[in-house]
């Protein structure tokens, strides 16, 4: 939602993002609303136009606004299964992990874009692969909620490398691997804070 109406949606379009956003911030941040209120609200009816002085592709916009189509139903998934087993909603604070490959982002564009593209990446590849290891472990519902997002996140992370090389215009192996660095650093070193893409616990 950040990266399209930063960097690549018109005026207009971007109200109309928010606008479709609310039901789920005001349930998650303000804690007004319901599943009931939120019940087939992660489709956007309203097209979804680009800059008109935008350097960045409208491939850009599709591949979010479907991705934040996709993660809302994520989301709505999740709050269906926590009601059924009687687990009441509460904001979770982020881990130190995003913090962390944020921290290491080059501080100008196109590069910021760039770097923030390989971020989504690792967050969704990493996810990915937890899921599938966690799978096994669960539940059977729960067990085949994972699997049906890992495929999900599998096709995000992609996405975003995609964006991320189309936008460099060359090829960003280098910088790929420079996150990959940072990012093994987080997953591996001792972690308080136990979330789901928390390092090793201390």
């Amino acid at each position: 939602m950040y990266l399209i109406r930063k960097y690549a949606v018109d005026k207009q379009s971007a109200h109309s993002l928010l606008d479709w956003f609310e039901p789920y911030e005001n349930f998650a941040y303000r804690k007004t609303g319901s599943l009931e209120t939120l019940k087939g609200k992660s489709q956007i009816s309203k097209t979804i136009m680009a800059k008109s002085d935008s350097p960045y592709s409208q491939d850009l916009i599709d591949k979010m606004v479907m991705l934040i189509k996709e993660e809302l139903h994520h989301f709505y998934q999740v709050l269906e299964i926590m009601d059924k087993r009687g687990i009441a909603y509460e904001p979770v604070q982020a881990s130190r992990y995003a913090k962390g490959l944020i921290g290491n982002m080059a501080t100008h564009e196109p590069q910021t874009l760039i770097d923030k593209l390989i971020i989504g990446a690792y967050i969704e590849a990493r996810s990915c692969e937890r899921f599938a290891k966690l799978a096994p472990h669960m539940d059977e519902d729960i067990a085949k909620f994972y699997i049906s997002l890992l495929r999900s996140e599998a096709r995000h992370y992609q996405d975003y490398l995609t964006l991320a090389e189309e936008i460099a215009g060359q090829d960003i192996s280098e910088r790929v691997a420079y996150f990959g660095r940072v990012e093994a650093q987080l997953i591996s070193s001792p972690d308080s804070d136990f979330k789901f893409h928390s390092g090793v616990p201390a």
